[in-house]
């Protein structure tokens, strides 16, 4: 049988930084690996046990022409645009396209990671990420998840920015 380390050595035979991000912080987490990439947030978490407000998505904006930033946000929310421009500052920001957020990530979107990110980037959390105690982000391999405790993701993250960017309460 096959160890979730030689799945995930196929799936990414270079390595996985977000992983590897993870543990040179000395971060316990686990990986979960769906039988196939799911293709609903409930679907996702309904196979990693969990609730769909615990898949945390990675949305990445472009702010100007080179600068990006990472918006954290629980699966079934919505960004507010006017709240996250209001606090940036900015009066347009547009979603990066599936090239910039190869560039800028090294993952493909549907497998974003906020942990190993080839390029600095600004990350900020929607509040309601850290109300659960346990929670999943993409891996940076489609089809995996990396499952950590909300208060690991601030030990992980320490210059997480939280607020309120969201146009729903959960």
């Amino acid at each position: 049988m096959e160890t979730s380390q030689s799945i995930l050595k196929k799936r990414d035979p270079a390595g996985n930084p977000a992983t590897a991000f993870l543990q040179a912080r000395n971060i316990k987490f686990s990986l979960f690996h769906h039988p196939s990439p799911p293709v609903t947030i409930e679907q996702a978490a309904l196979e990693r046990n969990q609730t769909p407000d615990q898949v945390v998505r990675s949305i990445l904006f472009r702010t100007q022409a080179d600068e990006f930033v990472m918006v954290l946000i629980a699966g079934p929310a919505q960004v507010s645009w006017p709240k996250l421009r209001h606090y940036l500052g900015l009066s347009r920001i547009t979603m990066a396209n599936p090239e910039e957020v190869l560039a800028q990530t090294g993952s493909r979107p549907g497998a974003v990671s906020p942990f190993g990110l080839p390029n600095p980037i600004r990350i900020l959390a929607d509040r309601h990420v850290l109300h659960p105690k346990s929670l999943s982000f993409g891996s940076g391999v489609r089809g995996s998840a990396i499952i950590l405790e909300s208060h690991d993701l601030l030990n992980a993250l320490p210059s997480l920015e939280s607020g309120d960017f969201t146009t729903s309460k959960l």
